[in-house]
């Protein structure tokens, strides 16, 4: 399953099934879990680690230093769970002192050509990032996420459970759980009202997240107030609990609003 032409240093730890294709290099601290699946011309090297069934398209370059100019060798991680596709030319660093010491991809991902995770990422699952879409440092992106092909997301971004960004755009604040955003500089339009079905989300749910949706965004009130009477007025439903538990929550940036916003 090892093609003769492939590096794999002896310290490298490789579980049963994987297959690495025609001049890939392994480095020494990487671990492959079972059934992983290296291409040709695949570089994965530092201490990162590649969960089960996660397939590595040729090209593709996983664990290298940081673009971080502050980054001084130190020994930070590389974590990629279980049944990702990364495709061709994809590039994923490791963490930095100056976070958590450790990027994190969860499972069923989809990285098409050309994607960038920087330093400290943090992503979720099912999350799907078109060819080019990249992400500047210590970005959050939670689960059932698309991101247009050829999108940027400034660093320190957080993106919501099931939001949708279009392609092209440059995003630079946080973008709430189940938004839709799009535009040069991006600005949030509606909820994502498709993905919310694509999720299971029943109508009476994704009726009165439209209505906390309006009623933050479009009254006039203070975004604190109107968070506020969001938190007395609908309660118990799981898609708007964690859009108030989101905007709640400890951030470096502003909020993506609406173009008419209040």
């Amino acid at each position: 399953m090892i093609h003769p032409t492939a590096i794999i240093s002896s310290s490298a730890r490789i579980e049963k099934n994987v297959k690495v294709g025609p001049y890939s290099i392994i480095g020494e601290n990487v671990e492959l879990g079972s059934d992983v699946e290296i291409m040709a011309h695949v570089c994965v090297t530092g201490y990162t680690i590649i969960g089960e069934q996660t397939r590595i398209f040729p090209f593709a370059t996983i664990g290298y230093a940081p673009q971080d100019l502050k980054y001084k060798g130190e020994k930070s991680r590389l974590l990629v769970g279980k049944r990702n596709t990364i495709r061709e030319y994809v590039t994923m660093h490791p963490g930095t002192e100056n976070d958590a010491m450790e990027t994190v991809i969860g499972d069923d991902n989809l990285f098409m050509i050309g994607v960038h995770i920087a330093h400290d990422c943090i992503i979720g699952h099912n999350v799907v990032m078109g060819n080019n879409a990249t992400l500047g440092g210590h970005v959050k992106i939670g689960d059932d996420v698309i991101v247009g092909g050829l999108a940027a997301i400034h660093q320190r971004v957080r993106i919501g459970q099931g939001a949708i960004i279009g392609g092209m755009s440059g995003v630079e604040r946080d973008v709430i759980p189940y938004g839709a955003v799009k535009g040069e500089r991006a600005r949030l339009y509606d909820i994502n009202i498709i993905g919310l079905r694509r999720t299971g989300v029943n109508r009476q749910d994704i009726l009165a997240l439209k209505k906390a949706y309006n009623m933050i965004f479009f009254e006039k009130n203070t975004m604190a107030q109107s968070v506020g009477n969001v938190e007395r007025t609908i309660k118990g439903i799981p898609c708007v609990d964690s859009l108030i538990e989101f905007m709640k929550g400890n951030t470096e940036r502003s909020l993506c609003l609406p173009k008419e916003n209040k």
